[in-house]
């Protein structure tokens, strides 16, 4: 967790600085301090402009944080099932995270900070949106695909309630002439003994003593029954209302060596399809991270200016606290820093209740 804050320095901004420091860091162990630069042509337009731009930056940066930890949220669930030394690390523009947040620098090439500030935010919630947009897409086609692989796996290596059964069939458990035909029947092993003591009923027509073992699991036992053609949809009917499960199941070679190899095309598409949505995450976490950190900046400057007045003379900080000593380090920081007036007083976070004379906002970056 950070604070991003804003302390006015009255033209003396050493003097704001060092006092912080003597305050936080010094002669405790409170927060450690980073000086957060902003650019000094940044326009401040009018104080309506100003205004509306503030709340508009309260829900801005709610919006693009949430992409941030949305990309870094599906990154760490694809990688969940890596060892942590095998995973790959994120990075903003060279920097870890954190680091690219302690030494922030303004990105003057990608936003020229002499424009307008409401065209900035414009040209960053651009840059955020088709990630976001991107994200859904990306992760709606990788769901298909893998649902996709499990639906197949479950028909080549599920229970044998779900799975296709051509492949356990031998060519010699089967009858198959122009009147009697051999249908496969899932049972459940609990209900082994009523099969056996039903099958014959169940309609006309039924061959008796044809019914065989021919596959079983941890749940389920697959009976072959010969039968009379005629009689097939009687059969299915009735074993349907005991509860018994019936395939029809036709030899096909072909047909099975073309499900393997379907099942081999789906799982090479779904884990390349993985891999690119891995990382697609890890070079688009950068630039949403970086988005939201410039954001950040247009944010304290607007709520700064309105907050301490022209010129602008405040110094801009970014703390890391001590999570032991945050009560302790609000009261260090309300007692030093009160007293520095408002004109538009700001909230802690997007919207909190927590007030500040000062302009601060917490910061939270997902590990």
């Amino acid at each position: 967790m950070y604070w991003l804050v804003s302390l006015p320095h009255g033209g003396q901004p050493d003097r704001v600085w060092n006092q912080l420091q003597e305050l936080t860091t010094y002669t405790s162990d409170y927060s450690h301090n980073f000086k957060f630069a902003l650019p000094e042509s940044f326009r401040v337009g009018t104080l309506d402009s100003l205004l509306g731009l503030s709340d508009d930056l309260a829900k801005v940066n709610a919006a693009v944080e949430g992409t941030v930890n949305k990309v870094r949220r599906q990154l760490m669930d694809l990688q969940s099932s890596v060892a942590p030394e095998d995973r790959a690390d994120v990075w903003v523009e060279g920097q870890t995270p954190e680091g690219y947040l302690q030494r922030f620098a303004w990105n003057e090439a990608k936003y020229p900070s002499r424009r307008p500030l409401k065209d900035i935010v414009s040209s960053i919630m651009d840059t955020v949106q088709k990630l976001d947009d991107d994200l859904k897409l990306k992760v709606t086609e990788f769901g298909q695909l893998r649902s996709q692989l499990q639906a197949s796996a479950r028909k080549q290596q599920g229970s044998l309630a779900v799975r296709d059964l051509s492949g356990l069939v031998a060519p010699g458990q089967l009858v198959d002439t122009e009147n009697l035909t051999t249908l496969m029947v899932v049972v459940g092993k609990q209900a082994r003994n009523d099969w056996l003591a039903q099958y014959e009923g169940l309609t006309e027509f039924v061959v008796p003593r044809s019914s065989e073992v021919v596959a079983e699991d941890q749940d389920y036992l697959v009976f072959s029954v010969v039968l009379f053609r005629r009689v097939v949809d009687n059969f299915k009917t009735a074993a349907r209302t005991k509860g018994f499960q019936v395939k029809e199941v036709r030899l096909d070679p072909e047909g099975q060596r073309s499900s393997d190899a379907e099942l081999a095309r789906v799982r090479q598409d779904a884990d390349a399809k993985r891999a690119a949505l891995e990382q697609w995450c890890i070079t688009s976490y950068g630039e949403a991270f970086s988005s939201w950190i410039h954001i950040c900046a247009v944010r304290l400057f607007v709520e700064s200016i309105l907050r301490y007045g022209l010129p602008p003379q405040f110094h801009s900080v970014l703390m890391r606290p001590n999570p032991k000593q945050i009560s302790r380090l609000r009261k260090v920081m309300e007692s030093a820093f009160s007293g520095v007036g408002s004109h538009h007083f700001s909230t802690e976070g997007a919207g909190g209740d927590d007030m500040f004379p000062y302009v601060s906002f917490t910061l939270n970056i997902e590990g």
